[in-house]
């Protein structure tokens, strides 16, 4: 049975993510050492992320090391805890593209941005797209204490 709490959690987690375009990932690399980077995401459900970068970004060169991550998204002109999202995550570079960059392309499209192909995202294109699947979601109550978001 899911709770009214537990609705309202989902509702703001899915809130977050629909009003923002930019997620800040981090990533380590083999020895530890951390790294911030934001990137535009398109969204697949709301727990599963798209973005594309250069394999020779800091970013992408730590998640070949280690795939584990954190994720953050939210809107920094908006004070309060109840605008951020926090996910722990896996990430992954993908071979087969076909049908999530039109997924990507569609959500960019849709923000007046350029259209993209499988040819944009595979050799010799020099960017590649990946995928993050977040397994744990955490919003801020007014105390600031973390609250797990259930999974849908």
């Amino acid at each position: 049975m899911v709770t009214k709490e537990a609705e309202e959690l989902e509702a703001i987690a899915r809130s977050i993510i629909d009003s923002n375009r930019y997620m800040t990932l981090a990533t380590a690399d083999e020895h530890g050492s951390p790294w911030a980077s934001p990137v535009w995401y398109a969204p697949v459900g709301y727990r599963e992320f798209l973005w594309v970068s250069l394999p020779e970004a800091r970013h992408s060169r730590n998640l070949a090391a280690r795939a584990e991550l954190a994720i953050v998204i939210f809107d920094s002109h908006q004070a309060g805890g109840w605008k951020a999202l926090y996910m722990s995550a896996v990430a992954e570079q993908l071979s087969d593209v076909d049908e999530v960059i039109q997924i990507y392309s569609r959500h960019g499209e849709a923000q007046g941005l350029h259209a993209w192909t499988r040819d944009d995202v595979v050799h010799p294109a020099r960017r590649r797209l990946y995928r993050a699947t977040a397994s744990e979601q955490f919003v801020l109550d007014p105390h600031d204490e973390r609250l797990p978001v259930p999974s849908a």
